[in-house]
């Protein structure tokens, strides 16, 4: 049984481990990649159903996942397959959901699923199965509306690494870029890499003396699941990284917490953004950018700019838009070098419109470190008079094409 904290119930057949498991209630709207849906560390602590009615079909392989383990609390599909046909098939995905102690439900009516919470909004939820399912059905509603609400929730520290580690560059090397973890995916560690960059990932917990004792030529955000509001450490830190004007790039959570260290707020989605295969405008550039998305809150910043930032840093500007609501995408500051955007540039699987995003940061880095080389001979040189020109305006660059 699926039950919803508004009442409504679904009745279906378990799938994966049979017991009971809590979550925000979400949908995911992508035809493919279940693997690495699953695998995402954004989706802890929700439910996931998929609206591709079936899943399952290529099995599961040990390439594809973007994390060691499987992170969302639950899974709904409406048609599992009941065979494995892909010649990088291990096993199949009911398998790894059984051995991984991952409750489901298969079965439902997905689309119904998908309308009620499209009108009612993403809500508490709970799968019971086996002995659980025959709960008196007002348990079983109290049990749901009694678990911890997403709003005001700080999953970090449960997907976050324990201890740092490096991967070197697989390119002509660059620098280096300290990841912050929190929630980060193995497609974005090899996106980075094959940019030259030296990657250093560091716990969610980490201190700035330690972050700056690591002498990071570039700080990278990386996604994760709960509530920006509730991570002020982060923002702290990520504020502190601003003010010594080291390159800055965030991704889907890390824009968020871009967004409130520049001093603006964040809000929850009625029903989120996820799949792959929601269209961006880049206002720059005029593109339209078929992009995945993973989230559930976004930022509140505003989109006729550039603007102030409300906490000192500059100018700013709404870089990226979502053109189904006119949530904001993507941000990127003019004065400083440092620039995000809500979707995953990285998606795999997915669209692979929006990777360029990581050959814009490669380049904001490298113009940044030659302003700051040339900034400081023209202070070395008697011989040069100074200018209002800033050494970060390389960082304009996070908004042009390269």
């Amino acid at each position: 049984m699926f039950v919803l904290e508004d009442g409504r119930r679904f009745r279906g057949r378990a799938y994966g481990a049979v017991g009971r498991a809590f979550g925000e209630a979400v949908f995911t709207t992508g035809m493919t990649g279940y693997q690495e849906t699953i695998t995402d560390p954004s989706y802890a602590g929700q439910i996931v159903a998929q609206t591709a009615p079936h899943i399952g079909n290529t099995g599961v392989n040990d390439e594809d996942p973007e994390s060691a383990r499987i992170w969302v609390a639950g899974y709904v599909v409406r048609d599992p397959s009941r065979v494995v046909s892909n010649h990088r098939a291990k096993r199949s995905l009911d398998d790894d959901l059984t051995a991984q102690g991952i409750v489901g439900i298969s079965g439902i009516d997905t689309r119904a699923l998908t309308r009620h919470l499209r009108d009612r909004g993403a809500m508490r939820s709970a799968i019971f199965s086996g002995p659980d399912a025959d709960l008196d059905p007002a348990e079983q509603l109290t049990l749901v509306t009694s678990s911890p609400e997403m709003s005001g929730l700080n999953l970090s520290a449960e997907v976050s690494t324990d201890t740092a580690y490096t991967v070197d560059a697989t390119a002509e090397r660059i620098g280096s870029v300290a990841i912050l973890d929190l929630g980060i995916k193995a497609a974005t560690i090899h996106a980075l890499a094959a940019r030259g960059f030296d990657v250093h990932v560091v716990p969610e917990s980490i201190s700035a003396d330690d972050l700056f004792a690591l002498d990071p030529t570039a700080v990278f955000y990386s996604n994760g699941p709960g509530d920006p509001e509730a991570s002020d450490h982060h923002i702290a830190l990520l504020q502190q990284v601003l003010k010594r004007g080291i390159p800055f790039f965030g991704i889907c959570f890390g824009n968020q917490l871009l967004g409130r260290a520049l001093g603006f707020g964040t809000y929850k989605l009625p029903f989120g953004h996820r799949g792959i295969n929601q269209p961006v405008l880049d206002r720059r550039t005029g593109r339209v950018e078929i992009t995945a998305h993973n989230h559930g809150f976004a930022v509140d910043a505003p989109l006729d700019g550039p603007v102030e930032s409300p906490a000192g840093f500059g100018r700013v500007e709404v870089s990226h838009v979502g053109l189904n609501d006119q949530v904001v995408e993507g941000l990127a500051c003019l004065d400083i070098p440092a620039f995000s955007v809500q979707y995953h540039p990285e998606a795999a699987a997915g669209p692979h419109d929006s990777a360029y995003l990581f050959d814009r940061f490669r380049a904001m880095v490298i113009a940044s470190g030659e302003s700051a080389e040339a900034a400081i001979e023209v202070e070395s040189s008697p011989d040069v008079l100074p200018t209002d020109r800033s050494p970060r305006d390389g960082a304009r660059l996070a908004g042009e094409d390269v």
